[in-house]
């Protein structure tokens, strides 16, 4: 693979306990290209949702290294990581994370008008629109259904074009068939915009659709084969 656009190495992540230190992640080295669609699949607890935070920088690798777009995560501040995030990155989390206080609308323009775009608002009502939430946009997220929130979500971690886009279980909240239009939403807007998808998904349907696939197992990434034995 040449010019990973993600690159982990050898990298572990450790967390304090009530019963002392848990070693969540044991020494993962995983390169992701640019263009392509990963999932990670795994038992709970097997380390994926860590995983996806390291390579986002919402968490900080214990030991190793997390390089995106050549830049060396792992070495920047907070202050630096938000602003790369900005630029470079849009995620997505099971459970939404939009502003209760802010409309539709307002909940995608922010981040644009965060990374300084004068036409935050227009950008932000072509991506509803995208998503099918054109007639929504002046409603607040208790006004929605789960499956219009996470569309609301989508749009807003695509509207400012990242680099790389990161989806933690964006299904696991939906029926099966609101769970279904969002994910021909993500697979598609992805591919419109060329965004790198990595997704973290428990559904084995959802992980199908991906280019490659990653397992894992008790922190590290598993044989295909020895994987597919244990599930």
């Amino acid at each position: 693979m040449t010019d990973p656009i993600l690159s982990l190495q050898d990298v572990t992540f450790t967390l304090d306990g009530n019963a002392g230190k848990v070693n969540i992640l044991k020494g993962i080295s995983l390169d992701v290209a640019k263009g392509e669609t990963l999932g990670l699949i795994g038992p709970s607890g097997s380390g994926k949702s860590s995983l996806l935070m390291l390579m986002g920088g919402l968490d900080t690798a214990t030991s190793g290294t997390v390089r995106a777009l050549g830049h060396d995560l792992t070495a920047m501040g907070e202050d630096a990581l938000a602003r790369f995030r900005l630029s470079h990155m849009g995620v997505v989390f099971q459970s939404f994370h939009l502003i209760g206080t802010m409309t539709a609308l307002e909940n995608v323009a922010t981040p644009l008008e965060l990374a300084g775009l004068p036409d935050a608002y227009d950008r932000a009502e072509a991506e509803l629109d995208a998503v099918g939430l054109h007639d929504r946009a002046h409603h607040y997220p208790s006004q929605m259904s789960g499956g219009e929130q996470q569309r609301v979500a989508l749009a807003r971690a695509l509207a400012p074009r990242p680099d790389i886009l990161l989806a933690d279980e964006p299904t696991g909240n939906l029926d099966a068939a609101t769970g279904a239009a969002v994910t021909d939403l993500l697979f598609d807007l992805s591919e419109m915009h060329g965004a790198t998808l990595v997704l973290v998904t428990h559904s084995r349907a959802l992980a199908a659709r991906c280019g490659r696939v990653v397992r894992l197992a008790d922190g590290l990434i598993s044989p295909e084969k020895q994987a597919e034995a244990a599930e």
